[in-house]
């Protein structure tokens, strides 16, 4: 599985990167990017998926 951020939607609100700073930081307009390839493990799966839970522009997608 891997996580995204669409950059069409991202406002960078900054939630992914409080929420899984391990997963998520901040390009140089502040909007969010993944961090590496965005391949998730089975500890990180989850804080993705509450992190594209908690995104307002929902601009984080998990794909298989």
């Amino acid at each position: 599985m891997k996580v995204r951020i669409d950059p069409e939607l991202c406002q960078g609100q900054g939630r992914c990167f409080s929420i899984a700073p391990s997963l998520f930081d901040f390009d140089d307009l502040g909007n969010g990017v993944v961090i590496g390839d965005g391949t998730l493990s089975d500890e990180t799966i989850d804080l993705a998926r509450l992190a594209q839970a908690n995104c307002p522009e929902h601009a984080i997608f998990i794909e298989e």
